[in-house]
């Protein structure tokens, strides 16, 4: 018995078909961008009288083209930023409106009068390299989680989590509306104790 011969597929449109399957997967594809360091900048606010800020409420950090630190105008090592920009926020200076009733530092009337008051300022070169950049931000918000995670943990013993554990759980997606009620007021009340006022400079033109 003759076998029956297979018909033939015409493949002449098929380079078509796989030019649209191409456009289709890159016009639904979503392609991940490097977002950057996470700073929200305040909205704009018609100032009439801005506050006069005490110097003694401003800490300076500088890094300069060379990847060298000043603090205060003192040359420091990266490993000095986070306990130094801790005794900054905590120092509790001040006396009367300014006091600070929980603060454990060492209550130096030349330095911070409180952590509401106290404020962060760093600048850096443009020839600054990368990563000293990022390190020395790293230091300075783990400064503001030393401090918040020791208030978070005082004042909810029963809780078995520090300030950043209960943070990094709200933020979670996976965090239940029930429990995102319960987390956030008490995160909010110990960012009000110690507001995160980091502020950065333009960078210095080499």
């Amino acid at each position: 018995m003759a076998r029956r011969s297979a018909p033939e597929v015409n493949a002449g449109s098929m380079a078509d078909i796989a030019f649209l399957l191409l456009i289709f997967f890159l016009v639904t594809t979503t392609i991940e961008t490097d977002s950057g360091l996470n700073r929200k900048l305040p909205p704009m606010e018609e100032v009439i009288d801005p506050p006069i800020i005490k110097q003694k409420n401003i800490f300076t950090v500088v890094v300069n083209k060379n990847n060298q630190l000043l603090i205060e105008e003192e040359l420091k090592d990266i490993s000095d930023v986070r306990k130094l920009a801790v005794e900054f926020l905590d120092n509790g200076g001040g006396t009367g409106e300014d006091a600070c009733d929980y603060c454990n530092g060492r209550r130096d009337p030349a330095s911070s009068d409180n952590p509401e008051k106290a404020i962060i300022s760093l600048k850096n070169d443009r020839e600054t390299s990368y990563k000293i950049y990022i390190a020395v931000q790293n230091e300075l918000v783990a400064a503001y989680n030393v401090l918040r995670n020791r208030e978070f943990s005082r004042l909810n013993p029963m809780m078995g989590m520090d300030f950043v554990q209960a943070n990094n759980k709200y933020n979670d997606p996976r965090t239940t509306s029930a429990e995102k009620e319960k987390l956030k007021p008490l995160l909010n009340v110990v960012k009000t104790m110690y507001p995160q006022k980091l502020s950065e400079a333009e960078p210095n033109k080499s």
